[in-house]
């Protein structure tokens, strides 16, 4: 790597404020506010808006489409296609 061309690379906190979760890890994401963490030091703090804590997918609240009752819904508003 070129030194100097490349942004910093440390410890930040992601946190969702909607579950109440944090985690820490690396990036090169950055933030004037600040978080204290466990271990007692402090760093960069970024609220997210979903993480794997909120998110439908994750936390097994997703909806199942019914995709069956939208293409009947379609076909009664519109009328089949001819040829099929």
């Amino acid at each position: 790597m070129k030194p100097g061309i490349h942004p910093p690379y440390g410890p930040v906190v992601f946190r969702d404020r909607a579950a109440g979760f944090a985690f820490l890890t690396r990036s090169t994401a950055t933030s004037d506010k600040t978080i204290e963490w466990e271990d007692g030091r402090t760093y960069p703090v970024i609220d997210v808006e979903v993480s794997s804590a909120s998110h439908p997918f994750y936390t097994g609240t997703a909806r199942v489409l019914d995709t069956a009752g939208r293409v009947e819904r379609f076909e009664r508003r519109y009328g089949k296609r001819e040829g099929r």
